[in-house]
């Protein structure tokens, strides 16, 4: 009986063992506060899709959470600052697709919504004005093309505007305080043709 109990002991050690051992990223919730290489890889996949700028040291502080907060949110997730495996899954979708960009282009972005005065509330292609659409000058970039702009999120090429002309893209947010909030920065726009 010793011998039965002694070799079910040793099984059950063996397979809780293997399933830490092959567990894969995003299997276990990662939140402030935590250290590990579990952390270390998702800034690393952060940092490769343009949200994370700090050190790549498996500690998740003030940086890495602010940094999750900003993708969670440009992917429409749950805004929780807190790493699970859908975060993971779509970082490392988002990873696969800039590095399968044909192009990238430095462009000077602006932010704009149905709430700033003179906006209507609908792109040229008829679209209402939302997060995930952009304003672009067609000579650069064709309408309907798909975008990935680090700090923001992916994007459809959907607008035109009197000012984007060239090397400029105008990024929709959903309210006024949002394109407020984004400015303007110098981004870097990978283009899916």
């Amino acid at each position: 009986m010793k011998k039965k109990i002694l070799f079910f002991g040793v099984l059950l050690f063996l397979l809780c063992s293997v399933t830490v051992c092959f567990a894969s990223p995003g299997d276990k919730l990662l939140s402030r506060g935590m250290r590990g290489s579990d952390v270390q890889y998702a800034q690393k996949l952060l940092a490769d899709v343009g949200y994370y700028a700090g050190e790549i040291d498996g500690i998740f502080g003030g940086g890495t959470f602010e940094a999750v907060l900003l993708f969670q949110r440009s992917v429409d997730l749950s805004a929780t600052g807190v790493i699970n495996r859908d975060t993971i899954l779509y970082l490392e979708r988002a990873r696969n697709e800039v590095s399968r960009s044909n192009r990238s282009a430095i462009m000077n972005a602006s932010a704009y919504s149905a709430y700033d005065p003179g906006n209507g509330s609908y792109t040229s292609q008829g679209h209402l004005l939302r997060h995930g659409l952009a304003a672009v000058d067609p000579n650069v970039i064709p309408l309907g093309t798909r975008l990935f702009i680090p700090g923001y999120g992916f994007a459809i090429a959907d607008d035109t505007g009197g000012n984007i002309k060239g090397n400029r893209i105008d990024l929709a947010f959903d309210s006024f305080g949002e394109a407020m909030q984004f400015g303007r920065q110098t981004v870097t726009v990978y283009i899916f043709d």
